[in-house]
């Protein structure tokens, strides 16, 4: 007879899921995770299928309610209708240095640096102003964000080096901490920058695509010539400077690279040891994913999974940025539901001193929220509260999914790529994260295993 004692719709707080080691069974609301057998998977099978249980399943049925009682398993959601989003208070700020860029890479969401207008630079006096609207409208919040971002920030490196002395200065008037990231293709890379960098403990972000082929494929010169060799040699030569260990190798796969793993074993023979890597986000072309890659994209997902697995075992570890995964103290409460907060936390700005939801949402009118000289204006702060309620429990599909607490809601820029609304997450964008999210959390076991 079907267990009579047990509601299915239950099973919706739970989340099981094989990995090569066995079964991961996940509570959704609480995020504990437990390894279970096959015999508790065909139970949780069964009993979602509605379909009678053995007498050795009951028993196991009856367990899983046990742990029930414990809150251990198929815990509540605490915050589900009473969720109040953070007050519109600034954490951080993208600044678009610059808006061109020595390369023409082929995937580029940004029109290669001019974000579909003019190719301009940010003055000092547009950054100085923006870093002082920071620095003024953070509130209580100590630890502050700076990007710079382009387009090629390397190409107005000056302003940027103006830019971080004058923040240092500015940030103990206010007794507060800015922490300077700035994301380049490479090209320009010199000692010189790599030593500023070093001393102003600025993190770097580094744009790499992998093995030569896939990277001369789409990291173009104006004259469509590759730079692998180029890029390769300035990031060798900016690690080696790098003692704060505080930059990392970014690449992007595309339709062309969908064996992304090889990419990273690249980097791994040439001593590149902190990493990430993100699918390509086109409408169309032959370099748009698509829901047939999905199997070939899992099983990559899990080969990475498996060889960081083994680098670990063997004492040579390399960090990937979408493994990282604490299942005790992971982020706090609004980051968890809503993610970056562009739009009323993080907010860029343009060479113009012209304000918009986040970097991707440059050139999108619709979505300009203000300038630097006038601050955000009074008739955005519809779109202001918008972003501010795009949080899980105000999206359908996301509370329909185990991940939610996870990925907050995914990205909001390409959700309205996709969809021309903030609220309908892209979906194949969430299925690769849930796929990277089971790597990241039986790695995550593994990992407190080994502790014990």
């Amino acid at each position: 007879m079907v267990w009579e004692n047990f509601d299915v719709s239950e099973l919706a707080k739970i989340h099981w899921f094989a990995v090569p080691d066995g079964w991961l069974l996940l509570d959704i609301n609480s995020g504990s995770v437990m390894r279970i057998d096959e015999d508790t998977v065909k139970c949780l099978n069964k009993l979602q299928a509605g379909e009678e249980l053995s007498a050795d399943e009951q028993e196991i049925a009856e367990e899983l309610m046990a742990l029930k009682e414990e809150q251990v398993l198929f815990t509540d959601d605490a915050y589900l209708g009473k969720y109040i989003p953070p007050a519109p208070v600034l954490k951080s700020l993208c600044l678009n240095i610059c808006h061109d860029c020595d390369l023409r890479c082929r995937y580029c969401f940004a029109s290669t640096g001019s974000f579909g207008g003019k190719r301009s630079m940010m003055s000092f006096e547009t950054g100085a102003a923006a870093l002082d609207y920071l620095l003024t409208h953070s509130g209580i919040r100590k630890f502050l964000e700076v990007d710079f971002f382009g387009g090629e920030p390397l190409l107005n490196i000056d302003v940027v080096q103006r830019l971080v002395a004058y923040g240092r200065e500015r940030e103990k008037e206010f007794g507060k901490t800015l922490r300077f990231t700035f994301t380049t293709n490479c090209v320009g890379l010199t000692p010189e920058i790599a030593a500023w960098a070093e001393e102003n403990a600025v993190s770097v972000v580094l744009s790499h695509d992998g093995r030569k082929e896939v990277h001369d494929r789409q990291r173009v010169f104006p004259d469509g010539s590759g730079s692998y060799e180029q890029v390769t040699e300035n990031i060798k030569m900016f690690l080696a400077q790098n003692t704060r260990q505080n930059a990392i190798v970014r690449g992007t796969y595309t339709g062309y690279n969908k064996d992304f793993s090889e990419d990273i074993k690249h980097w791994l023979d040439m001593g590149f040891p902190r990493l990430s890597m993100e699918p390509a986000v086109e409408l169309y072309g032959p370099r748009k994913l698509h829901e047939e890659d999905l199997p070939q994209l899992k099983e990559e997902y899990w080969k990475l999974a498996e060889l960081f697995e083994a680098r670990r075992e063997e004492g040579r570890p390399f960090d990937f940025f979408h493994f990282k995964l604490n299942l005790k103290q992971g982020p706090c409460l609004p980051k968890r539901l809503t993610g970056c907060g562009a739009g009323y936390e993080y907010m860029v700005v343009t060479p113009e001193g012209e304000f918009y939801p986040c970097h991707q949402f440059v050139g999108r009118e619709e979505y300009k929220l203000g300038t630097v000289a006038e601050g955000v204006w009074p008739k955005s702060k519809e779109l202001v509260d918008k972003f501010r309620n795009a949080h899980v429990y105000n999206k359908e599909s996301c509370m329909n999914c185990w991940a939610r607490f996870f990925c907050s809601g995914g990205c909001h820029a390409n959700a309205d790529l996709f969809h021309h609304d903030i609220m309908q997450p892209y979906e194949l964008g969430c299925k690769i994260s849930r796929i990277r999210l089971e790597c990241a959390i039986w790695l995550a076991v593994k990992e407190a295993e080994l502790c014990d």
